[in-house]
């Protein structure tokens, strides 16, 4: 699973939640960049196909990357659309900790923030979507950093920030669930600026 590049709001530290802002001019060049890395993987031990979020910035980021690897249009689903941040969605982090005083720092979240116990299920429906949908086992999706922050989470693995373009190794089975492997950083030869947003 593959984390988007950067949007434009990732750019203006604005958390997004299920708002589409689009990639931003940096974050279709890391997409690229990206690509080209997963191209060289591909040549080695290859994937069978891609499925992606239904939101721009996944989207595209999933266009991108399956017209390097020679696959038609990812197959796209809401389930794997990143979580909803209720009323801090389009709210930088300056402006929560005003018109929120204190939730940042003791991880408190607002009306229409989609838990932990609320997004499993929905992730799970939808990685069971894309295998039904898309043919293989080796499979690439295109998603969002609270997406991987809740598979990581669901089998204990402590929280780090994942990089625009970082992706994260797991195999999920019929009955939903997760083995994970190791996180693998997609813009490693990449020249330009890699980013890693604090928000969701």
């Amino acid at each position: 699973m593959v984390r988007h590049g950067q949007s434009e709001w990732n750019a203006q530290g604005r958390w997004q939640g299920q708002a589409d802002p689009p990639l931003s001019a940096l974050g279709l060049e890391q997409a690229q960049a990206g690509s080209v890395y997963l191209t060289k993987l591909h040549a080695e031990l290859a994937f069978d196909g891609i499925g992606s979020s239904t939101l721009d910035r996944a989207a595209t980021t999933g266009d991108v990357i399956a017209q390097h690897l020679g696959f038609n249009t990812p197959f796209r689903t809401a389930n794997l659309a990143e979580r909803s941040a209720g009323e801090w969605s389009g709210l930088t982090r300056d402006e929560i900790d005003t018109q929120y005083p204190g939730y940042l720092k003791s991880r408190r979240y607002p009306p229409g923030y989609e838990g932990d116990e609320d997004l499993l299920p929905r992730i799970q429906r939808g990685l069971r979507e894309v295998i039904e949908s898309v043919p293989g086992d080796r499979l690439l999706v295109t998603a969002h950093g609270g997406i991987i922050y809740c598979i990581e989470a669901s089998v204990g693995r402590s929280f780090r920030h994942m990089p625009n373009l970082g992706a994260l190794w797991f195999d999920f089975d019929k009955n939903g669930t997760f083995a994970l492997g190791e996180r693998t950083e997609l813009l490693a030869d990449f020249s330009g600026e890699a980013t890693t947003p604090d928000q969701i």
